[in-house]
């Protein structure tokens, strides 16, 4: 009974199985869209992560021991050089000074006291009416005294030099920061630092370029005359284009053998403070090919382990034995070739071509996903959702 029942069902999905028409082959062809490529000028910027800086900073120390009796200036804000921003306790180096002077004229008047007493003697030495002995010690006692001044003066200089250090000036003109004492803390030489104050016009702008592009840099920095205006330009924090151009000041004397990369610092007119020591900022670096570029969609790019690839359509002849005509058997198609490219900057939606390509390709600009090297495509189809051009 069940091997009736098997043999039933076998021969009826064999009936069912004739009766079903048969499906067309599936069409290999993959529908894309094409963009032919047209070399054309465009404007770009090379960008740079950077960072502001001061042409010259410093952390301001005291040179004595002592309390903080005045602060004469206001945090964040511009200070001229040669302006008073501290003052130590300088009672006890006013005491030493005005010791040191009195000490000085003590010693003067020793002296003029020795001078007398040898021009004396030197006269009775002359005629022999003193001791021979008496004689030298008074030349002796003058040379000393002589020695005890100049001794003194130094001690003066010194209780002088102790007394200006009590005030605290601005070594150049520039921004001052936050505080780091108040009144009334004690501060010591070497240990304690005041203030940091920094340049604030020009204000410099440092970024970080490949080993390869350091020609092209130092040519910049060697031409007098640039090909474009507005060479080096900068964004602010807020993405906002900051008003002033810069212009290369120095390249870092070596290159860093870890990362294969150098230092450019660029400089900027500061005039509004505008700049701050240590922004975020990006500095564009206009570009100089003035000749036509070659520029595709950028979803016409693909990565792959971070090299770029595009496909180009290629005209080509296919060969059926098979078919009944000679058209038939010598068929024209179109078929995807995948090519390296290398990138250049990235404009908007679109992307520059350094090489790879050629003017007049025709590349696939929708459709992408579904090629591989050697894929036939077709653009008898509707445009896609990508909205490339048909090629022609």
């Amino acid at each position: 009974m069940n091997r009736a029942i098997s043999s039933a069902l076998l021969i009826s999905c064999i009936i069912i199985a004739g009766c079903k028409k048969k499906q067309p082959p599936p069409n290999m062809e993959v529908p894309v869209n094409l963009l032919k490529i047209i070399p054309r000028s465009v404007l770009y910027y090379d960008k740079y992560p950077s960072t502001t800086a001061a042409l010259s900073q410093v952390n301001l120390l005291p040179q004595i021991t002592g309390a903080i009796t005045a602060i004469y200036f206001r945090e964040g804000t511009h200070v001229e050089k040669g302006q008073k921003l501290y003052e130590i306790d300088r009672r006890i180096y006013q005491a030493g000074y005005d010791q040191a002077v009195a000490n000085l004229k003590v010693q003067q008047g020793t002296l003029a006291q020795a001078q007398q007493d040898a021009d004396r003697y030197a006269y009775l030495n002359k005629y022999n009416a003193v001791a021979k002995q008496l004689y030298d010690h008074a030349l002796i006692t003058l040379e000393n005294a002589k020695n005890t001044v100049k001794a003194s003066d130094q001690a003066v200089k010194t209780a002088k030099t102790n007394l200006n250090y009590s005030i605290v000036y601005a070594p150049f003109s520039g921004t001052i920061g936050f505080s780091m004492v108040k009144l009334g803390d004690v501060v010591n030489p070497g240990s304690t630092v005041l203030n940091t104050i920094s340049t604030d016009n020009p204000m410099a702008v440092d970024f970080i370029v490949n080993e390869k592009q350091l020609p092209k840099f130092e040519q910049m920095q060697n031409s007098r005359q640039h090909v474009v205006d507005s060479l080096f330009t900068i964004l602010m924090p807020d993405n906002t284009l900051y008003p002033y151009n810069g212009k290369i000041s120095v390249i870092d004397r070596a290159v860093d053998a870890q990362t294969g990369s150098i230092r450019v610092r660029l400089v900027f007119d500061n005039p509004k403070g505008d700049l701050r020591v240590g922004m975020s900022c990006v500095v564009r670096v206009h570009n100089q090919d003035v000749g036509p570029q070659l520029v595709v969609p950028g979803k016409a790019v693909v990565e792959q382990m971070g090299e770029y690839f595009v496909f180009v359509a290629k005209d080509t002849v296919i060969n059926n034995p098979k078919a009944q005509t000679d058209t038939g058997r010598h068929k024209r198609e179109l078929i995807a070739i995948e090519k390296k490219v290398q990138v250049g900057q990235t404009i908007g939606p679109n992307q520059v071509i350094k090489s790879g390509i050629n003017a007049g390709d025709r590349i696939v600009t929708d459709g992408i996903q579904s090629l591989h090297d050697g894929s036939q495509i077709t653009t008898a189809n509707k445009v896609g959702p990508g909205g490339g051009k048909r090629g022609r």
